[in-house]
């Protein structure tokens, strides 16, 4: 009877420990179908952060690198750039959609088609520099198509 109590706490801090994780809601992710020797596309998404989060990087096994972009306007000419991090106030949602925020999936190790499923790892950063993951499933649109 003794180890009932050892036993009980360990039990509610590993579910705790996943509800802790669980911490931003993703939203209709999607990636661009890509055409023969393309290099690379954009993946795209809502973010909706349960406390200030930033969006610092991502990964996906279908390319060799992946960036966090923003496109902006730079004088008269649209520019694309990498950022550090996307900033995800507590309860905000945060699009990352063509034309803005986005992550940048490059150096394309297969052409990806319309009706496939692109699995994304996000990585996001807390004030105190704590990091953690959430992995995604994106299907692939076609080009052409807007956000859904």
């Amino acid at each position: 009877m003794t180890m009932t109590k050892p036993i009980a706490a360990l039990i509610l801090s590993l579910a705790l420990s996943g509800v802790a994780h669980a911490q931003v809601a993703v939203d209709t992710p999607w990636v661009r179908a890509t055409v023969p020797q393309q290099t690379a596309t954009g993946a795209f998404m809502r973010l909706t952060a349960s406390r200030d989060l930033r969006l610092i990087g991502a990964r996906s096994d279908v390319a060799q690198n992946t960036e966090v972009h923003e496109m902006a306007m730079q004088g008269q000419m649209m520019r694309m750039r990498e950022v550090a991090a996307v900033p995800l106030p507590r309860g905000q949602a945060v699009a990352l959609a063509p034309g803005g925020y986005h992550v940048m999936l490059i150096g394309l190790k297969r052409p990806l088609s319309a009706g496939e499923q692109v699995t994304l790892t996000l990585v996001f950063e807390d004030a105190g520099g704590k990091h953690s993951e959430q992995t995604v499933q994106a299907p692939v649109r076609p080009l052409g198509a807007g956000a859904p």
